[in-house]
């Protein structure tokens, strides 16, 4: 069909059509969102304050005197103090909580990821009588909605019953029953993301199921593996109840316990605890920074088809 109209009117009809949309390219954002921009900034600042102020506190605190803590009450120390650090190496045998608390997690984060994760691949790949496999990482799981005042007096008797009270093995046994079940029930994830076909074809030239684990599931996961781990590490290391319950002297306590140790019936020695949380934090920071990158490839692993 041919357009009937003078040679004028088309002109004007196509210059007012490309006017229109020269405007609608060009139109300012509405209101809402220049607020949401503004807003953003402001929100991730006051999160950001409320998160940092504390570990600020803390750490100027653990170089101030006893008459700025509790005195003056000044956020930045006026004179600088190693007195609070050098106190908890001397006579408070702060560096055998801090060595207690690493050799346990250690310890009990790797025995878990050694049985967790094989445990994870068999109810990821096979099936079980009755479908189990679809409740048994729920059922793991179980150990650790309980809360563990619950089940601390039995742990305690079964502890005692095989004379491991008050010694690291103890708290080892116990923390890596319970961190099996968070590689299981995290790791079983990241195994059905695997495809099974990378397997089969592995076994076809000629690797038997656990060498095809090996070489290609196990390679594949370990982003997942990774985040697992730190997921495990931070419970471990941070665990009180516990540790409290079955050590009971400097040989076998742990960090967070030696940190309560400093809390009297009189007074507290806050210059001394904050000293004890930076140290303590430290190795967590670290640790931290180090697979920050895993971290964050470990949480996405699957979430990209």
């Amino acid at each position: 069909m041919t357009d009937v109209r003078p040679p004028a009117a088309v002109s004007a009809g196509l210059e007012t059509t490309a006017r229109a949309r020269t405007t609608i390219g060009t139109a300012e954002p509405p209101a809402r969102s220049r607020w949401d921009r503004a807003g953003r900034p402001v929100a991730l600042a006051v999160v950001l304050v409320f998160t940092l102020l504390p570990l600020v506190w803390m750490l100027s605190t653990s170089f101030k005197t006893n008459r700025e803590i509790t005195q003056d009450g000044t956020l930045v120390p006026r004179s600088f103090t190693f007195a609070n650090y050098t106190g908890l190496f001397n006579g408070r045998s702060f560096g055998s909580y801090l060595t207690n608390s690493l050799v346990v997690t250690t310890l009990s984060v790797g025995i878990a990821l050694l049985f967790g994760t094989h445990a994870a691949y068999a109810v990821a790949r096979f099936r079980l009588w009755g479908g189990l496999e679809r409740y048994l990482g729920f059922g793991l799981l179980i150990t650790r909605i309980v809360p563990p005042i619950v089940i601390v007096v039995p742990v305690f008797l079964l502890a005692e019953g095989f004379g491991v009270l008050n010694t690291r093995l103890g708290l080892v046994l116990v923390y890596s029953a319970f961190n099996v079940s968070i590689v299981v029930w995290m790791m079983e994830t990241f195994f059905r993301e695997i495809p099974v076909d990378l397997e089969e074809a592995a076994m076809v030239d000629g690797d038997t199921r656990f060498t095809a684990f090996r070489r290609i599931v196990l390679p594949l996961a370990a982003p997942g593996l990774v985040a697992t781990g730190i997921f495990a590490v931070i419970v471990t290391y941070n665990e009180f109840l516990f540790a409290l319950v079955l050590t009971s002297t400097p040989d076998a306590e742990t960090m967070p316990v030696g940190a309560a140790t400093l809390i009297g019936r009189i007074n507290i020695d806050w210059g001394a605890m904050s000293a004890a949380g930076v140290i303590g934090a430290l190795p967590i920071l670290l640790f931290a920074a180090l697979v920050q990158r895993h971290l964050v490839r470990g949480l996405t692993l699957g979430a990209v088809k």
